[in-house]
């Protein structure tokens, strides 16, 4: 018996389930009565799609967190961000090893899974890394934001509290707010913008990667290399800000940003291509925005964040494996370089299969919420806009969640979660076993395209 459950088991169905687990759990805390505000009642589907958009890091919500929560609740939810951005296996090894107990082969096998890792050494070093940086950073940026918002609220308290959730939000890029209006009070403090716009960068950019900066800063060995995956995911992921920063300010410059000042497009353009590729806040209204801009932007979310960060989406890698995959065929090359490297065979076709997988996965989501919602009057884009910030875990809303009816937020729920364990870590979970083929047909070539 502990055999054949030992086989259905893999590190992948470990990792989703324990996912799964934990945003059950956080329900269960979110639904008890001390976890509300006094007068307010919330039902079990509201603390089900609030937990799990915690703990996937999203931020989409169908209560008003600062007027539903008690100080209890807020505590609740923010332990579930927390442990959604950081990761389930990285708090678990640190609190495996905080007993001293040593991490066996099944347990790094789990840590390798989580954190999308492709290999078994260092895997404890990173765990630890993880920890101490990303508790670092949010600390950093609470004692910031808090010493700042001091100029906002009344009492101390009041803002260290804002500026810890508010750091903590916007560095496992979960995209909650306790404000009750997002970031839009603070829409002409370019301060409070930029902070929070490094906060998602340093989140969403990749724990290996900001790990290396740090062992770069702290070797003396001049000769550092950093790896290609660092290469590759930090220059993707700064391509594309870019290129959000630029496409939203042309399509907003005689629209939305008509009439502004230049500094106030420039804040506009630089935080809503940040927040869209898995961050969540807003400083703005975003269903005021043209078509082409809520559409741009739902490219941004599905495109999302680099592995092992915390955001979601199909990840800059895959993007850029994708990209130079295509451009070596369009050049007659057979094989795939990126600084000085040349990339794997096996990472080439995974980013195929995740694109592919995406992309259908998003427009059967978008049929599904279409026909659940057909009796309403919410728009295609609407729903299409909704559906690519769940998948791509980033929590932008045209404000229409609240609304939606129990299975199109059950659909919503289910691509949290897929997008919070990642594309290939769900393939492999719902898999069957590897099999040996004992013979081969022949081999005989197709039409494609």
């Amino acid at each position: 018996m502990n055999l054949g459950l030992s086989k259905f088991l893999s590190p992948f169905r470990v990792i989703v389930i324990s996912y799964i687990v934990a945003m059950f759990l956080f329900s269960v805390l979110l639904y008890l009565p001390i976890s509300s505000q006094p007068g307010v009642t919330v039902s079990y589907s509201e603390a089900l799609f609030t937990s799990v958009s915690a703990v996937s890091v999203t931020g989409l919500t169908v209560v008003n967190v600062s007027e539903t929560y008690s100080g209890i609740g807020v505590i609740f939810l923010a332990l579930a961000i927390q442990l959604g951005g950081i990761g389930i296996m990285t708090l678990g090894t640190f609190v495996w090893m905080a007993f001293g107990r040593k991490i066996v082969l099944s347990q790094r096998m789990l840590i390798m899974v989580d954190q999308n890792q492709i290999a078994f050494s260092g895997l404890v070093n990173l765990m630890r890394g993880i920890l101490f940086v990303a508790l670092g950073i949010e600390l950093i940026g609470a004692l910031i934001l808090g010493t700042y918002y001091l100029n906002y609220f009344d009492t101390v308290a009041e803002a260290y509290y804002q500026g810890a959730f508010g750091a903590l939000s916007a560095f496992t890029n979960a995209g909650f707010d306790v404000t009750g209006a997002s970031l839009i009070p603070f829409a002409d403090d370019y301060f409070v913008q930029l902070v929070n716009i490094l906060l998602i960068f340093a989140g969403a950019i990749g724990f290996p990667v900001l790990i290396e900066i740090r062992e770069y800063f702290k070797s003396k060995d001049r000769s550092f290399r950093f790896s290609l995956f660092t290469k590759i995911a930090v220059s993707t992921y700064f391509i594309v800000f870019v290129i959000g920063v630029i496409g939203l300010w042309l399509m907003e410059r005689n629209a939305y940003y008509e009439g502004l000042s230049w500094h106030q497009q420039l804040f506009f353009s630089l935080f809503n291509s940040a927040t869209a590729r898995s961050g969540g806040l807003a400083t703005m209204d975003v269903s005021e925005l043209t078509l082409a801009s809520l559409l741009f932007i739902s490219a941004l979310m599905i495109i999302g964040a680099s592995p092992s960060s915390v955001g979601g989406g199909i990840r800059t890698t895959t993007l850029a494996v994708m990209f130079l995959t295509i451009k070596s065929f369009a050049m007659g090359r057979r094989d795939v370089k990126a600084f000085g490297r040349e990339i794997h065979q096996e990472d080439r076709q995974k980013a195929f299969i995740v694109l592919s997988v995406f992309v259908v996965g998003l427009f059967l989501a978008i049929v599904l919420v279409s026909a659940f919602e057909h009796s309403s009057e919410i728009e295609l884009m609407a729903i299409i806009f909704e559906v690519s910030s769940a998948f791509g875990t980033c929590g932008l809303s045209m404000g229409i969640t609240p609304y939606l009816t129990l299975p199109s937020q059950i659909t919503l729920m289910v691509l949290m979660l897929i997008g919070r364990v990642g594309l290939i870590a769900f393939l492999f979970s719902i898999r069957g076993r590897e099999k040996t083929s004992h013979y081969k047909y022949p081999t005989e070539r197709i039409i494609i395209g």
